[in-house]
């Protein structure tokens, strides 16, 4: 049976229009039409409707580490991150020797395959950001256990079948012994390749694109900086047309200047991602990354224990929000955390609304903050519902 839902905006491509109207049938968008409302739609009163938001750097979230994840945890996060408007992620490993690193991954994969229908946001594979980074821009990542990335370590990843059919994307250092060969390796295989925690130089840069990398892992993070003669890989990122450009936009790993600058370079290009952790979501604490302890305190900014940032606790509308708040157009903002990162990553169906795409819908109040959130058509968070049903519950306490 098809439903429509008509709003009075809708984020259509990279723009703003409405009124529109979608009918969706079978978890899939089958029509939009703009105008009027038929007879029988669910009329979105106020606000704007996008297409639901696609989180490609995810390290955990609401107190769960992807590296130590179990059935449990994953459905915790699965629950927790349509209420910031993600109706896809993908869950993201760091640095580990390569062993350990895919036993993780099949974790992943295993704990993504018990998640219901229902249960919320989807994964959709593995990122694996390390081991085969620069000792140089280790970040929080354990310099230790970095490999180059040489042709047996490639064929340990390659040969796992199970892995090789959900690596969607690994984040390496282009300029490390083997680094272009792997980067052809992976990117023939199928899996986005992007350059990051690399002391790469401009050349070294555009020599990884021209070998098949098409993206850099949060821009001016853990990489060589951009240079007026030496451009370093963010120099190179804002020219290059193709590298999507991965954006930690919480104002604290890139200053809200440099934020604007970046979407008046390569607006277009920007994927906004939260590389967020354990901590994403939970109050200040000791949490968990890769193993190794990460503190959030009260400025909301995780680090390790001698102070480095250590991901983040970045929700992704918030990076939708903080975008807007340095002046940036909405519609530019909602397409780079909608249907830049699903190009990115391969996913044509996802990230947009239009016929064939998957009904993954977000309903924003004009404060764009989610109000009700469809994964394949279906309700998975609607916040009156949530707000009722704890006004009862209080009730009903106080009985």
């Amino acid at each position: 049976m098809d439903t429509v839902v008509a709003a009075p905006r809708a984020l259509l491509g990279r723009t703003i229009t409405g009124p529109v109207s979608l009918r969706l049938r079978a978890g899939r968008i089958v029509e939009v039409v703009a105008g009027s409302p038929p007879d029988g739609a669910e009329v979105l009163t106020d606000g704007l409707l996008t297409p639901g938001l696609v989180d490609v750097q995810v390290n955990g979230a609401v107190g769960v580490d992807f590296a130590e994840v179990d059935p449990e945890g994953m459905a915790a996060v699965a629950r927790a991150l349509p209420r910031t408007g993600v109706t896809r992620f993908l869950p993201t490993l760091i640095t580990a020797p390569v062993p350990v690193a895919i036993r993780q991954a099949h974790a992943v994969l295993a704990a993504s395959a018990t998640l219901t229908r229902h249960a919320g946001a989807k994964p959709l594979g593995v990122h694996l950001e390390g081991p085969f980074l620069s000792p140089k821009r280790a970040g929080v990542h354990d310099p230790a256990l970095m490999v180059a990335p040489g042709p047996a370590e490639i064929d340990l990843l390659l040969d796992d079948e199970v892995l090789r059919r959900a690596l969607r994307m690994v984040t390496l250092a282009p300029e490390q012994p083997g680094g272009l060969d792997a980067v052809r390796r992976l990117a023939a295989a199928g899996v986005l390749v992007a350059v990051g925690h690399s002391d790469a130089t401009g050349e070294q840069t555009r020599a990884a694109a021209e070998a098949g990398a098409r993206m850099v892992t949060h821009l001016f993070n853990a990489q060589r900086p951009l240079g007026h003669r030496e451009p370093g890989v963010p120099g190179v990122a804002l020219v290059d047309d193709r590298f999507t450009l991965g954006l930690i936009a919480d104002l604290a790993h890139v200053g809200p200047d440099v934020c604007r600058l970046v979407f008046n370079a390569a607006g277009h290009r920007v994927a906004l991602v939260t590389d967020a952790v354990a901590a994403a979501g939970m109050p200040p604490g000791r949490y968990q990354l890769g193993g190794a302890d990460v503190l959030l305190t009260e400025d909301g900014v995780p680090r390790s224990p001698e102070g480095t940032i250590a991901g983040s606790a970045l929700t992704l509308d918030l990076a939708v929000r903080n975008i807007v708040s340095v002046g940036v157009d909405p519609a530019a903002a909602l397409a780079s955390a909608t249907v830049v990162p699903a190009d990115a990553i391969g996913e044509p169906t996802l990230g947009r609304l239009e016929p064939g795409a998957v009904a993954d819908l977000v309903w924003w109040d004009d404060d764009l903050r989610p109000r009700k959130v469809w994964v394949d058509g279906e309700v998975v968070f609607d916040r009156e519902a949530a707000y009722e049903s704890a006004a009862v519950g209080v009730a009903a306490a106080g009985q």
